[in-house]
């Protein structure tokens, strides 16, 4: 499997458990849960990634351009997640104060 896919796949999976199963029972309508918990989230994802590419020459391919590990899986963990935290933010009624 490619590191690429590898780093999706993660990614996917992390943001997943945490909309559909983790921040319904522990964020739900509060503003400042979610975005502790989305940091969290992304942590742990940017820790796993590096844990494995720490220290290696993996060149990442990010359709146009070729990218590091650390901002190849900022950039799709960003892209993965905006569409469904707008979703949540919707379902919720989350406002920011």
């Amino acid at each position: 499997m490619s590191p690429e896919i590898t780093v999706l796949l993660l990614n996917f999976t992390i943001i997943l458990l945490s909309y559909i199963v983790i921040y319904p029972k522990t964020v739900a309508g509060d503003c400042n849960k979610l975005m502790l918990n989305d940091g969290i989230a992304s942590t742990i994802a940017l820790s796993i990634v590096g844990s494995v590419y720490w220290g290696s020459d993996v060149a990442f391919n990010a359709i146009i351009i070729t990218l590091n590990w650390f901002w190849f899986a900022l950039l799709s963990y960003a892209i993965i997640e905006i569409p469904l935290m707008l979703h949540y933010i919707k379902k919720h009624n989350i406002t920011f104060k």
